[in-house]
């Protein structure tokens, strides 16, 4: 793995390539993890390995730096409980300027040690979704000794009031302000760096990695190790980037590309056991279907949705080699396109699948079948090669003949015939068709020797 370090003075930052070994075992060392873009099983993964490396190198902090729009609920409790487990105190710094920790954002900021954001951003909006859910509306006030709030169905109060229960006891934890938590759930409410401040949600508003060094410099903080002081000033900042691993998670649990591979491996085998023998096809979509299914359970998939476009691809199948006049097609698409909306049973920003790829994947999958299809029944048609009924029209000569049945070598094989009674051994004689499990003959008057 490789790694820069940055030694960060109170004047500012100098950059310099450090090699590992010569990482390992000083003291005074920081770890910066980047963590931009929606939060997912990749993210996991990354800053699972960033808090592992902290705690080997015996880090004074580690702090995540955080720019996302949200993303999967066990994705985040999967961070925040490395977060708490960790023996390394973990800033969660917002930034850069404009950044945003939103939704999984604002949890991973609550149940940090030190919470801190860039001038410009903001946090919030942390009411968990899911399709085919409504998003609740603001709620009026808190019930008197009458039960939960109303807000929407049984389903939508359960994960609001999960969710509340939970960025409370976050916020209890870290001495933070548990009731704008629960507020940012409920009512999906943000806040300015400087609002958060005020408010008690963050720790401090820091204009870059040196300032916040400098700023939590002599900080006391409990870790699950026990309390312990920070001594950040003049430390080396270890940044962490993202190894194969990382980024072939970010890649393969992507639910648009998950959704394409699937597509390919199923009709990469398709092809291949429609045409035996092409090899290429089906070692691809065997590849691809294998990586679709690892993404796919990393994912918090609908496995009605899976059902149904693999119920669609079924009857798209179906319609190219049955005479069903375009329902079972029309079904396959219906099916497949409803199952593809239905896949991830997640609305979190990222973690969707466009409708734009979803028609294109339902056009091109009828095109493809159609010319599978296609290609199968032009093969269908095409004469026999092997068989009895390739024999019909050849020629041979007739070995022996009684009562209208004899045997005749026919291609370099002895064939039992049946023909007129006036046909004599030593004959040219022609196939004319196939009965049963002999053939039909005649005297092939063109080839017979005259006078024979």
């Amino acid at each position: 793995m490789g790694l820069v370090l940055l030694v960060v003075m109170a004047g500012g930052v100098q950059a310099q390539a450090v090699p590992p070994a010569a990482a390992t075992g000083q003291p005074g060392r920081v770890v910066l993890m980047d963590l931009d873009g929606a939060i997912g099983p990749a993210s996991v993964d990354y800053v699972r390995r960033g808090l592992k490396l902290a705690a080997a190198e015996d880090a004074r902090l580690a702090v995540i730096q955080i720019d996302t729009p949200g993303g999967l609920d066990a994705s985040m409790r999967s961070i925040i409980k490395h977060i708490l487990a960790s023996p390394v105190p973990v800033a969660a710094y917002v930034a850069p300027n404009g950044a945003r920790a939103a939704s999984a954002g604002t949890y991973i900021l609550y149940a940090s040690h030190i919470a801190a954001m860039a001038p410009a951003s903001n946090l919030g909006a942390a009411t968990p979704v899911a399709i085919g859910m409504p998003t609740p509306a603001a709620p009026t006030g808190k019930s008197e000794g009458k039960g939960p709030e109303q807000v929407g169905d049984a389903m939508t109060a359960k994960r609001l009031a999960d969710a509340s229960a939970y960025i409370r006891s976050l916020a209890q934890l870290r001495g933070r302000n548990a009731d704008w938590g629960e507020q940012a759930v409920r009512e999906s409410v943000s806040l300015s760096a400087q609002e958060a401040l005020q408010k008690n949600v963050i720790t401090l508003i820091a204009k870059d990695v040196p300032d916040l060094l400098m700023q939590v410099n002599g900080r006391e903080v409990r870790t699950a190790q026990g309390n312990m002081r920070l001594a950040t000033q003049n430390a080396e900042l270890v940044v962490v980037d993202a190894d194969w691993r990382s980024r072939l998670l970010s890649v393969i649990t992507e639910p648009s590309l998950a959704l394409i591979l699937l597509m390919v491996g199923v009709y990469g085998l398709l092809f291949e056991f429609s045409n035996p023998g092409f090899v290429l096809p089906g070692v691809v979509g065997a590849i691809s279907l294998m990586l679709a299914l690892f993404g796919l359970q990393m994912l918090p998939v609908n496995y009605a949705g899976l059902g149904l476009i693999l119920l669609g691809v079924a009857f798209l199948i179906a319609e190219a080699f049955l005479p069903t006049f375009g329902v079972l097609g029309v079904g396959g698409v219906a099916a497949f396109s409803i199952g593809a909306l239905l896949l991830i049973d997640n609305d979190a920003p990222g973690f969707g699948v466009p409708l734009w790829l979803i028609g294109l994947l339902a056009v091109g999958s009828a095109i493809f079948i159609l010319a599978v299809g296609g290609i199968a029944a032009r093969t269908r048609r095409r004469p026999a090669v092997l068989g009895v009924s390739t024999l019909v029209g050849a020629t041979g000569e007739l070995v022996e003949f009684a009562d209208g049945e004899g045997w005749a070598q026919i291609q370099g094989d002895y064939w039992k015939v049946r023909g007129a009674a006036g046909l004599r051994p030593g004959r040219r004689i022609r196939v004319t068709r196939v009965q049963g499990l002999a053939l039909q003959v005649a005297e092939d008057v063109q080839e017979s020797p005259a006078g024979a």
